[in-house]
């Protein structure tokens, strides 16, 4: 497009928050030869109340283009189109009237997100925005004075279904777990296989249809992908010992299971999108961890610091931990946390999520005219 990035341009103090944007073609859009986008840290969980989202309306339809991306993918509130005098008039307003801070944006740590977790969700194992909140206050200077060699991303699941996807988009992922049996109620499951119509099946998410008749064989044993469940004489086997905790019997039939009580995360490191490398998912580097808040969460900011030391110290420019650890090896991160390599290090996800199309598997194909692009789009 015509709108180039131009670095960070930055507020009195913050090196990260402010997006710089500029026109290719100032002589021809004189009224749009800046159009900075600032990045402004959400709440933990996203809620808001209706007062702060008109002040904020407010002041970017009096300070900006009145252009907002509720949100972006970092996570943070995206205010679209202003120019650099006004950079320094919507952080005064954001911080000294809003009690709001910007987000992150260049080589640093960015804005931490999270799921609802258990403020909404009866499957969450650990309190996602007690945690998202803490980490967002103890790293603000990371948040705000770029000094890794890239960005660096966290995002906190509140259960194993992901909300948020962090295992695909941040360095680290923490993602709920449970190390006990799932909890099977046998009368509910009986009641799904009899078609009660109080138990539908997925919460009643796919009603207004005639799926046909639920079958528990097709639509849940026959789909698990360990294969550690097994229906017999009205009964729901679970081999724990087998068992990824997938979320899809539970998304199935809610009323009969539920996650165990030995409740805590999972920590992955490494998802990125294609930059220098190619994309790649988190791999497992915690398989689980108990969630204490009362001890400031110590155990998640050593494991955090330990990987950082290492990243800026042996990270090259624009380098994100993933493509460091394919570079110098998952046993390299193992030995700068003190972690101990265990057979969960072995299995990981699969290494890229993307899918790319070729034209010969598009029905119809598609074609490109090059000259009657540039007509609309000039170098």
């Amino acid at each position: 497009t015509h709108w180039k990035h131009g670095g960070i341009v930055g507020v009195f103090g913050y090196g990260g928050g402010v997006i710089g944007r500029y026109c290719d073609q100032p002589k021809l859009f004189p009224g749009v030869e800046h159009f900075h986008t600032m990045r402004v840290n959400q709440p933990a969980g996203k809620y808001y109340s209706t007062d702060y989202l008109r002040k904020l309306s407010d002041l970017w339809d009096f300070r900006g283009s009145g252009l907002t991306n509720m949100h972006g993918a970092t996570g943070d509130i995206i205010l679209l189109g202003t120019t650099t005098p006004q950079l320094e008039e919507v952080f005064w307003t954001l911080t000294h009237d809003f009690n709001q801070d910007l987000g992150g944006s260049g080589s640093n740590l960015r804005t931490p997100a999270d799921c609802l977790g258990q403020s909404r969700c009866e499957y969450s194992c650990y309190d996602t925005s007690a945690l998202c909140h803490f980490l967002t206050n103890e790293y603000q200077d990371e948040l705000h004075r770029p000094a890794f060699p890239y960005k660096f991303k966290f995002k906190f699941d509140g259960c194993p279904n992901c909300c948020v996807a962090s295992i695909a988009r941040s360095d680290m992922s923490f993602v709920s777990t449970w190390k006990d049996d799932i909890r099977i109620d046998q009368d509910a499951v009986n009641k799904y296989v009899e078609q009660d119509p109080a138990y539908p099946s997925n919460a009643g998410a796919h009603k207004g249809r005639d799926w046909g008749p639920f079958d528990i064989e097709k639509e849940v044993i026959g789909l698990c992908p360990t294969g550690c469940m097994k229906f017999e004489n009205k009964k729901l086997t679970i081999n724990t010992e087998h068992c990824t905790r997938c979320m899809h019997c539970i998304n199935v039939m809610p009323r009969a299971l539920k996650i165990g009580k030995e409740t805590g995360l999972s920590i992955l490191c490494g998802a990125k999108v294609p930059i220098l490398d190619g994309a790649q998912m988190g791999s497992l580097l915690v398989p689980f961890m108990e969630v204490n808040p009362d001890n400031d969460y110590e155990a998640i900011t050593e494991l955090i610091e330990n990987i950082w030391d290492w990243w800026m110290e042996e990270g090259k420019n624009r380098e994100r931990l993933g493509e460091l650890i394919m570079r110098q090896g998952f046993q390299k991160l193992l030995e700068v946390t003190g972690i101990k390599a265990i057979p969960q290090h072995v299995s990981y996800p699969r290494t890229n999520p993307y899918i790319f199309w070729k034209e010969d598997e598009v029905p119809g194909g598609w074609e490109r005219d090059v000259d009657e692009f540039r007509k609309h789009h000039l170098r």
